[in-house]
């Protein structure tokens, strides 16, 4: 794949739009009156948003679909390509396709791409170069990337900085994944699930804690170091949480933040108030205190991203009371212990959580937030079969804040079934360190054993980076019906 992307009108096309980290590629882009175009076998409401600002949206993955902008140029293409090298006039009229890691080569529309001679990018090579186009702050780290850029791109929203924002999750004060604002400044989320990372140079970067969490793509801890190491080395300020051992002893940020007092962060926390409806925190900078930072995310992990927002305010000389204010009224990306309802006196949570370091804080913030007597219900569902396998000690060790784990099968998230692994065998290893623990293997049947088992009072908190949270919807609804019906 070349990684030169052109901005000077050539079309973008995306196959795989709808995808969380492209469809915010595609909505910037599109919003910066560039012709865009994508593909995606699943339409759902952000690629009608897409549609919405001028983006053309096929519900086909086909050869066809690249014909979209210039149908005479690419028919006569074809012919050229299949006798000759196409003519430079031609070839300025092909549409720049954008893939993620997750197309496979053997996609029609792909292979279609290639035979045409158009340039072929990754995602990361257009968020590389939008980083490259703007003073820029990219967030990275195995967790708590979507709170963090998210918060860091309100707080400057909040202070009138007017930033771009592309995050990897929806958030209700921009209406979705990605904004374009109209001032120098870009937030992103910078991923290194594939090893892409590497290729982003921002002004301003950001690692809040290093894991291995990608099995898929990395053998060893020390890779992912590799990865983080090179990113750093290409940020012009590199800002690091040294409760994060790895990133302390192996990173050496620039500067350094954490929850401890005597650690010689440049930016930490004392008077820490956990709460049920929040958090509060008295934070100081090098020695001299700021004030009080007052958040309505739950639990120490989400303190400690919000210590990064303020680290990274600071450097862009905002005054603390302006960077207090953001961070306030911050609300959290959705699905990020996201509140979905309540019916019966039974509370409803989605959260993303897929790892077992993610899973141990998200429940640990749901047993801040749970009334005496209240029951937290973890239903989970492991995702990827190479993760479930690599971490099945950690993941049986990570739900100790829940009275009851509900399991479900392992979600592929597109990879093969080797047989090494089942949700059954991670249930039964969960139940020997956890009880009660029950195994159901379907959607529909975690559904049924949900309506039957569930009581007023309960906290139910649905796990998992897959498509367990469309059940939530079908419970809520079911256990209104006996109410509407009362009525």
């Amino acid at each position: 794949m070349t990684n030169s992307v052109d901005f000077s009108g050539r079309p973008f096309h995306f196959i795989g739009i709808g995808g969380i980290g492209m469809s915010a590629l595609a909505y910037v882009l599109a919003k910066r009156q560039f012709p865009v175009s994508g593909s995606d076998l699943r339409p759902n409401h952000i690629t009608h948003k897409l549609e919405s600002i001028g983006a053309h949206i096929f519900g086909r993955q086909e050869a066809s679909n690249l014909e979209f902008f210039h149908p005479q140029v690419l028919a006569n293409a074809v012919v050229l390509n299949s006798q000759e090298e196409l003519p430079t006039a031609t070839n300025s009229k092909l549409p720049q396709v954008i893939c993620s890691t997750a197309i496979n080569t053997n996609n029609l529309e792909y292979k279609a791409a290639l035979e045409l001679g158009c340039p072929i990018l990754h995602r990361s090579d257009v968020l590389a170069a939008l980083i490259a186009d703007y003073h820029s702050i990219a967030v990275a780290g195995t967790h708590g990337k979507t709170t963090t850029s998210s918060m860091i791109g309100y707080m400057l929203l909040e202070a009138g900085l007017d930033p771009t924002i592309l995050v990897g999750g929806e958030v209700n004060a921009w209406e979705g994944n990605a904004r374009l604002g109209q001032s120098q400044y870009l937030v992103a989320e910078a991923d290194e699930s594939d090893g892409s990372l590497v290729k982003h140079a921002p002004e301003i970067g950001i690692i809040t804690n290093i894991e291995l969490d990608h099995p898929d793509h990395y053998d060893t801890l020390e890779e992912v170091i590799d990865i983080f190491q090179t990113f750093a080395k290409g940020c012009k300020t590199l800002i690091g949480s040294i409760d994060c051992a790895t990133v302390r002893d192996r990173l050496q940020p620039t500067i350094s933040y954490s929850l401890y007092s005597d650690t010689d962060a440049d930016y930490s926390v004392t008077n820490i108030d956990y709460r049920a409806d929040g958090t509060t925190a008295l934070v100081w900078e090098r020695g001299k205190a700021l004030g009080v930072l007052k958040l309505r995310l739950l639990s120490r992990h989400n303190l400690s991203n919000a210590l990064a927002a303020v680290a990274v305010g600071r450097l862009l000389g905002l005054e603390f009371g302006e960077i207090a204010k953001g961070i306030a009224t911050f609300e959290g990306a959705r699905r990020r212990f996201e509140f979905r309802g309540e019916v019966d006196g039974i509370t409803f949570i989605d959260d993303y959580a897929h790892h077992p370091s993610e899973i141990r804080a998200t429940l640990a913030a749901a047993r801040l937030q749970a009334r005496p007597g209240q029951r937290v219900v973890a239903i989970f569902q492991p995702h990827r079969y190479s993760r479930t396998l690599t971490f099945l000690e950690e993941f049986a060790d990570s739900f100790t804040h829940a009275d009851l784990v509900v399991l479900t099968d392992i979600y592929s998230a597109g990879e093969p079934n080797l047989g090494q692994i089942t949700g059954e065998h991670l249930a039964a290893e969960i139940a020997k360190q956890h009880s009660p623990v029950v195994y159901q293997p379907t959607l529909p049947s975690v559904c049924e054993f949900l309506l039957q088992t569930l009581r007023p009072g309960d906290l139910a908190l649905f796990l998992g980076a897959g498509n367990l949270n469309q059940v939530i919807p079908e419970i809520i609804t079911t256990l209104c019906e006996p109410a509407k019906a009362t009525s």
